[in-house]
């Protein structure tokens, strides 16, 4: 993604984030104590409570459903059904997002079923016209 690109695009949360090269990550916090892995920023490991030992850190594009809902009814202007999902990431970090490309069935959803992070257009604008970048996840077959 161009400069100018990324300029009229805002990311829909603040741990998404653009690479050197324009390709957007999840971006997130490892203690260089423990090893815990956090999606965002942090200051204090929640793990070991070690304090000022985070360093960033771009977190994996694949992970594992750790696990799923169908939701029915939502916000009005928001389509139903979709799928929320809880997402283990490879390497660390567990985030919440929407699982797409699947039917949402729960015979169609498994478990530990593996999964890559996408991004997309988060279909809305803000008042000034511009669009948001948001992530979801695929089967990892899919992707």
């Amino acid at each position: 993604m161009s400069a100018a690109e990324k300029a009229a695009v805002k990311p829909a949360v603040p741990f998404l984030k653009w690479a050197e090269d324009g390709s957007p990550y999840l971006a997130g916090s490892k203690c260089g104590k423990c090893g815990e892995v956090y999606v965002g920023t942090r200051t204090v490991c929640g793990k070991c409570t070690a304090r000022d030992a985070m360093k960033p850190v771009m977190l994996a594009n694949t992970g594992r459903l750790y696990n799923y809902t169908v939701v029915h009814r939502n916000f009005p202007g928001v389509p139903v059904p979709f799928i929320s999902v809880i997402v283990d990431l490879d390497g660390g970090g567990t985030v919440k997002g929407n699982l797409l490309d699947v039917e949402p069935d729960p015979a169609k959803i498994k478990f530990d079923m593996p999964v890559k992070v996408v991004f997309r257009d988060a279909g809305r604008k803000d008042k000034e016209g511009n669009s948001y970048l948001a992530y979801f996840f695929v089967p990892a077959n899919n992707a």
